[in-house]
């Protein structure tokens, strides 16, 4: 199937917003549009000054329909079966791992080609979008008032303002698009340090937009400049909040950031490394409080990350589990069990019972001679009597020896 071919707006005119005649503008006015050949101002409040870009004029109504891919479909589940069919061998491994390295590296470039296709703009281009950015605006608000109002504008009014809003959006994606090479530029001095290239660029982006919202042409400055601020500050928060396995306050990341920096301008001053006196001094803080930032410096290593020339070992198999079990303690305390259990089968189910309670062996948890007595429907002194003749058994040497061992 042949692609579509674009529409374009069968009328070249402009609509210029201007109050009715003969009338003043005043709040709430409602405005009349009038559409005339080569009209580029919209006159506001009676002054002129939201100039409309003729070039905007003509756009199209939808995107390009893509040709027939049905072939290309077909012809893919095939070559995924072949594909699980075949063994995967040690070149194949390498190959896929190779394929995963190098991904990366080939969207930034498919990134860089397609942001490339847009011309960078001069000072009169910004001052344009921007006014062409803010006619949309005000446009916007007076759809939003009317409708608030309830006021029914008449169609050519409607339309035109609709059109206005709409040639805003156009403006400003013009302008974002056109300042996205200044993104890749600000983003590539921050990677290395925890995030991906392409999620630096996604934020910048980010700040990018909000540039473009706040940009206010008036000033005189030219937008870069304006949105080099922004961009810095949308990359460097989201490193703040995504970098790091452990998340750091932002004013903590800056104070980081600053005691890199006064470490690095040291070690080529000095020639060796600072001592945290020297850095102290320097940052105008105490030894402990550079310390206590260097700690928070620290990254956490993975133990699951691979050692060795081989790779064939992790951190992990290296490093004491404090909380396992060992293997002779476990054997140990279950044989002790053992000979603890037939111990007090030598003596009655009452005194086997008082000891089990009175010492917790069963539960873990000792009980009081007053909660045992309820168990048993005696009272306190019964219990405490029971308990003395029991351990004097115990203390026998027929039953105590077996249990000495075990003592440290």
């Amino acid at each position: 199937m042949p692609a579509a071919k674009p529409r374009t707006r069968s009328s070249t005119t402009k609509p210029t917003i201007s109050p009715s005649p003969g009338q003043e503008p005043t709040e709430g006015t409602v405005l009349t549009a009038v559409a005339s050949e080569g009209a580029t101002v919209a006159v506001v409040g009676g002054k002129e000054g939201l100039t409309l870009d003729e070039s905007a004029v003509v756009g199209t109504d939808g995107p390009e329909v893509a040709g027939d891919d049905k072939d290309d479909d077909a012809a893919a589940p095939a070559a995924e079966d072949e594909w699980e069919d075949e063994e995967e061998s040690e070149a194949l491994r390498k190959a896929r791992k190779d394929a995963e390295l190098t991904a990366s590296a080939d969207s930034v470039r498919a990134y860089l080609k397609q942001i490339g296709k847009v011309a960078l703009l001069n000072a009169e281009e910004e001052v344009d979008l921007a006014k062409r950015i803010e006619a949309g605006l005000y446009a916007a608000e007076r759809l939003r008032q009317l409708a608030e109002a309830g006021s029914k504008p008449s169609t050519q009014v409607r339309r035109d303002l609709n059109w206005i809003v709409r040639d805003g959006e156009r403006a400003k994606n013009h302008l974002l698009e056109a300042n996205l090479r200044l993104v890749v530029s600000l983003a590539k001095r921050y990677t290395g340090r925890g995030m991906a290239f392409l999620d630096l660029i996604q934020e910048g982006n980010l700040g990018l937009i909000r540039a473009v919202e706040k940009f206010d042409y008036t000033k005189g400055y030219k937008f870069s400049t304006y949105a080099t601020w922004w961009i810095r500050q949308a990359i460097t928060r989201a490193m703040a909040d995504q970098a790091r396995t452990i998340r750091i306050p932002v004013h903590m990341v800056e104070v980081i950031n600053k005691l890199g920096r006064i470490q690095r301008e040291l070690l080529q001053d000095l020639g060796r490394e600072a001592t945290p006196e020297e850095l102290a001094k320097e940052m105008d803080i105490t030894p402990e409080k550079v310390l206590e930032i260097q700690q928070y410096a620290r990254e956490p290593i993975s133990l699951d990350q691979n050692i060795g020339d081989e790779g064939d070992s992790q951190l992990g198999d290296f490093i004491e589990d404090s909380e396992a079990v060992v293997a002779v303690d476990a054997v140990s305390f279950t044989l002790m069990q053992d000979q603890l259990t037939s111990v007090l089968q030598t003596l009655s189910e009452r005194e086997a019972g008082v000891v089990r309670l009175r010492f917790g062996l069963t539960d873990g948890q000792p009980r009081t001679l007053d909660e045992i007595g309820q168990v048993y429907g005696v009272t306190r002194e019964r219990i405490r009597q029971i308990e003395s003749k029991t351990m004097s058994k115990l203390r026998h040497p027929s039953r105590s020896q077996v249990l000495r061992d075990y003592l440290d």
